[in-house]
This record gives structure tokens, sequence and C-alpha cells, in this order.
């Protein structure tokens, strides 16, 4: 009798659930997870209640060659609803690259969005305003958002600003149908904003970023119709460290980003004016000494900078690290000497095709300037990496 009470089943099947759930998440590969929840019914709630993230085949937030290579697969509300009944405490989401999603897929979050803190919606063409309302009534806990070629206006980034106050990073770029009235809701509203990407939303000039929080210090507006006064509302905060208003090249016209160099954006670290071909010495010598905390500035195809502001780079850039100059049409050998006789903390020097720099004068640059490392490449994209991460 004593032995038919005895318990043979496995003692780590008797194990609580608080120890279950400590050994499942310091559990590193997939495979090992999906293991673990095959042992039986319990342990696959266990492991289904501990996962915190879900991006789907179709999605592409990383782009690798290999993701382009497979198939996608197209998600309906229909999958989301059981994969999000099954997950129920996601804490990041991606749907990108989910072209057919309705907004109605989107509706789901109110019920199961209440811990998600990153959501990306990338190239969700049918994601509108409508859409945003489910993710604003749902998901109160949101610090990153994607909307990345979304078909969303003003009105959905006026209705997520009054909701989720704590959003700190938002992607809005090649959003064509917002303006500066979306942008002034989010950035009065949001206390934390942290990073915006508005770039080729060219109904923003920059308005909207007027008495933007201290908080806002990467900002990414590539080929917006910026207007001096808008550069002065996106400076208005205080504490930028990342810009890029590259490709400017039909938008401010002379030294409209002058205002850069007026003290606001004294705490920049990196710059970007790729492609800004109008820029002149002016811009160029207000922005080294207004921003002397400086360190990579990107200064392709600025074709009206000459002897003068490339001496006031080397005479006040003195936290400088990196510079990129490919394709300067007037920087020349007097440019590129005063450049070697300042930037003191000059690292990597990107050149390439500045016609007017004699090889003699690259000569000497390499030889008196040893520390600095010339690389003949054109970088695209110098934005920090931090961003748009939890």
């Amino acid at each position: 009798m004593e032995n038919d009470s005895i318990d043979h089943s496995p003692y780590i099947t008797q194990l609580p659930d608080d120890c279950l759930y400590f050994i499942v998440e310091r559990l590193d590969s997939g495979l090992d997870r999906e293991s673990f929840g095959l042992t039986c019914r319990r342990w696959l709630h266990i492991q289904n209640s501990s996962r915190r993230s879900l991006q789907f085949h179709c999605a592409f937030t990383q782009l690798s060659i290999a993701s382009l290579s497979q198939p996608s697969t197209e998600i309906t509300p229909f999958h989301l609803h059981r994969l999000l009944n099954r997950f129920q405490q996601l804490q990041s989401l991606s749907l990108s690259g989910c072209t057919d999603l309705p907004d109605s897929g989107l509706s789901l979050l109110a019920r199961y969005g209440s811990n998600l803190q990153s959501l990306h919606l990338d190239c969700c063409l049918g994601i509108t305003d409508h859409g945003l309302f489910f993710v604003a009534s749902g998901c109160p806990s949101l610090t990153i958002l994607s909307l990345y070629r979304c078909n969303v206006t003003d009105i959905g980034l006026e209705t997520l600003s009054q909701s989720c106050f704590g959003l700190k990073d938002v992607n809005l770029s090649y959003c064509g149908l917002i303006s500066d009235h979306g942008i002034r809701a989010l950035s009065q509203k949001c206390y934390q904003l942290r990073a915006v990407k508005i770039s080729y939303c060219r109904s923003v000039n920059g308005i909207g970023f007027l008495g933007c929080p201290r908080t806002l210090t990467h900002l990414e507006a590539e080929s917006c119709k910026l207007e001096p006064e808008g550069i002065m509302g996106i400076v208005s905060g205080g504490g930028l460290e990342y810009l890029s208003v590259s490709n400017l090249i039909w938008c401010i016209q002379g030294d409209g980003l002058l205002s850069i160099g007026a003290g606001f954006a004294a705490n920049l670290r990196v710059l970007n004016f790729r492609l800004c071909r109008t820029v002149g010495d002016e811009t160029i010598v207000a922005i080294s000494k207004g921003c002397p905390l400086l360190e990579e500035w990107n200064l392709a195809l600025c074709h009206e900078i000459r002897v003068a502001g490339w001496e006031s780079i080397g005479l006040n850039c003195q936290n400088l690290k990196r510079l990129h100059v490919n394709r300067c049409r007037n920087l020349c050998d007097r440019g590129l000497q005063a450049l070697r006789n300042g930037c003191k903390r000059l690292r990597i020097l990107y050149f390439t095709r500045c016609r007017l720099v004699s090889s003699t004068a690259i000569e000497i640059f390499k030889c008196l300037r040893s520390d600095v490392k010339i690389i003949e490449e054109e970088i695209m994209c110098i934005a920090p990496d931090w961003a748009f991460r939890l």
C-alpha cells in the first residue's frame, strides 16, 4: 500500500513555476526554449508567458541577404490573434513588412498590448490613423514606435500623443501625409522624446519642434523642406547630440542652417550635412565655433565650403575625430593644410575625388599627421546605433 502512494513523477516536473521561469529565462537559444516548451503543457505555458519579443517572418526590421531570399508570410488578423493570445507578455512586437495587414488587426492590442514597449509597423501600408487609435488605447507603456512608410496623418499622431506619454523613439520617415501639426503634438506632449526620424516628410518644415523637450538628442531630417525657422525649432530643446539634415539641396538656400551654431546645439556630437551643396563658409564658421563637442561631421559634397570654412574647422573643432570631405569641389591644398595643422584629435578623414587637392598635399598630410587614417570611402549613414532599441 505504501508503495502505491509514492509519487514516481520526475522531481523536475514538481518544481514551482517561479523556478521554471528562472530556468527558461536563462536559455540562450531558441531551440532550447522550444525543447523546454515541448516537455508538457505546463512547461509550454511557462515558455509562452515568458516570451518578451516577437518578429514575424515577413518582418524586415533588420534586413539581411538571407531574410530577403526567404519567402514572405501573409499575416492576417486571425494569425495575429492566435499569437497574441499565446504570447501575452510581449514587450516588443515587429509587424514590419506585413503590407496587407489592416487597421482591424491592431484592434487586438487593446487586449494584449498593455506590456508592449516597442512596436514596429514599417511598410504596413494598410495601417492608417484608425490603426493608431488602437495602438494609443491599448499600449500605454509604448516607448518605441516605427511607422516607416505608413499612411498616417497628423490626426493619428495627435491621438498617440494623448495616450502614449512615454514615447521616446518615433520613426516617421516617408510618412508623406504628416506635417508640423502632428510633430508639434508629439514634441509638446511626449516629454521623454529621445529620437525622431522624419526623413522624406516633405510637408514638415521643422516649426513643429519649437519648444521640444531637452531629452530629444537624435533627429534625422533628410530631404525635408526645412526652413530657417524650422531649423531653429529643431535645435530649440538644447539637447541634440545627433542631427542629420542631409540632401537639402533644393530646400534651404545659402546659410539657412546658420542657427545650428547659435548656441542651442552646443551638445552636438555628430552632424550630417552630406549633399548640402549650398552651405557656405558663414554657416561652417558659426557651427565650428558654436558646437565645440562635435566629434563627427559629414561634409561630403558640400561644394561651397572654401578656405575660410576649412580654416575655421581646423582652428575650432578640437574634439573632431571623424571628418567626411568626399567630393568637396572647393577643398584645396590650403584647406587640407588647415585641417592638418588643426583638429588635433582627428583620427579618420574620409577623402575621395577632391580635385583641387594635389597629391603632394596629400602626401604631406600623411607624413605630418600619421595619427590620421585617410579612408577612400564615402559613408552614407553616420547615425549612432543606440536609438530604437529597448
